[in-house]
């Protein structure tokens, strides 16, 4: 298994600028092939999908693989792949739809360590709110177990923090909240650029995320059993289709979007060579992905512990996402966040919208500096970083 950094490298465009990128995160850079892509749908004829015309199959096609290349990557049924402007709409819209079944007195419970787009859309539907916390010190999330009961309707989770990147146990929460009868909504938009993923080994009922994370263009995904899916009605225009997943997904899909993300799990699947089917080639990729980043977080986690005056935030070398959140003592995060640009490290500061999370670490709304690795993070990029906070002017 030969992961080439250098090689993939070579395919980002991006990276031609000169910075090292830690804003992964917040949305990664692309390689060229998902522009050429999204290039070549947007300038190929197109037209709603059909079956008469040239322009009507190439849509309907661009469609079909995109669901099926989305389900590779999740090891999901591409017939219950929703697509959707991003994570945060596909949530708002499902909270919406599954909250009309719910009473007086029913549950949601939520945890502090979620983004806010898995809090708000579950705490805006009235349903009575049981909050999970985590320990400010080590980042791992309390136990989902005792907050259950059988008024509980869904629990809603993330697969990875993206401000600490801690991974719950997802499998072991899954077991608990179907024992109680209820539903498992979980946010994977952080794990998914880092791990292989398999919606059903995890345990999820809803599994979303956000192609833009993992080198795609920016649209939402969720996945989940076509039965389920089946079981709810959302809102939707009278002659537009009652199949699913396509009820679920409102006007016209973004087909030069979808043609990018297919194009980006490809490339994704290519990261290491190999044979056998796309899922299996993703595995193997995933796997080698993990391994690559882990031992830059190591070199990461290594040197910043060694810089006086640096508060790490969560407890490093657990089992987590290659996620730091850090900050510098006497030094604005945002001031350390502006140094580090100007020396061609991009590592921004704040609360990333993780802003219970940040509340209970005690940063407030204000948080910290966030370093994120991807794929494409090199050793180098690493020791700028720490090169770059070394450089730090300090009062």
């Amino acid at each position: 298994m030969t992961y080439d950094v250098r090689k993939i490298r070579e395919h980002f465009p991006a990276l031609d600028g000169g910075a090292a990128h830690f804003d992964g995160p917040g949305g990664s850079q692309v390689p060229d092939v998902v522009g050429e892509a999204v290039a070549g749908t947007l300038c190929a004829a197109i037209a709603n999908r059909g079956v008469v015309t040239a322009a009507e199959r190439r849509a309907s096609a661009v469609v079909a693989e995109a669901r099926q290349a989305v389900a590779d990557l999740l090891a999901a049924d591409p017939a219950g792949v929703v697509f959707g402007r991003s994570m945060t709409q596909l949530t708002y819209d499902f909270s919406r739809t599954l909250a009309r079944n719910w009473g007086p007195g029913d549950e949601v419970v939520v945890t502090r360590l979620d983004h806010d787009a898995n809090i708000r859309p579950w705490v805006q539907t009235g349903a009575t709110v049981r909050w999970a916390d985590f320990d400010p010190a080590t980042g791992e999330l309390a136990p989902i177990g005792p907050l259950l009961s059988d008024r509980t309707r869904l629990v809603a989770v993330t697969a990875a923090s993206n401000l600490l990147g801690t991974r719950p146990d997802i499998p072991a929460i899954a077991a608990e909240v179907h024992d109680a009868g209820a539903l498992l909504y979980v946010d994977g938009v952080h794990l998914t650029p880092h791990a292989a993923v398999d919606v059903t080994a995890l345990g999820a009922d809803f599994y979303a995320c956000s192609p833009y994370k993992f080198l795609g263009p920016h649209h939402g995904v969720l996945a989940a059993a076509p039965s389920l899916l089946e079981t709810l009605h959302p809102d939707k225009l009278l002659p537009s289709t009652d199949a699913v997943p396509e009820r679920f997904e409102l006007g016209t899909l973004p087909y030069e979007l979808l043609a990018g993300t297919t194009a980006a799990i490809d490339f994704l699947a290519g990261l290491v060579p190999g044979a056998g089917s796309r899922r299996s080639r993703l595995v193997e990729s995933m796997a080698a992905v993990e391994a690559h980043e882990n031992a830059l977080l190591a070199r990461l986690d290594a040197g910043l512990g060694l810089l006086p005056g640096v508060t790490r935030y969560g407890t490093p070398g657990r089992h987590r996402t290659p996620t730091v959140l850090f900050s510098v003592d006497g030094v604005p995060s945002q001031a350390v966040y502006e140094h580090l640009g100007s020396v061609g490290v991009n590592a921004p500061a704040g609360s990333f919208y993780a802003i219970e999370c940040s509340r209970h670490l005690g940063l407030g709304d204000t948080g910290a500096v966030r370093a994120g690795i991807a794929p494409y993070t090199t050793e180098a990029d690493v020791d700028r970083l720490l090169a770059g906070l070394e450089s730090l002017p300090r009062g």
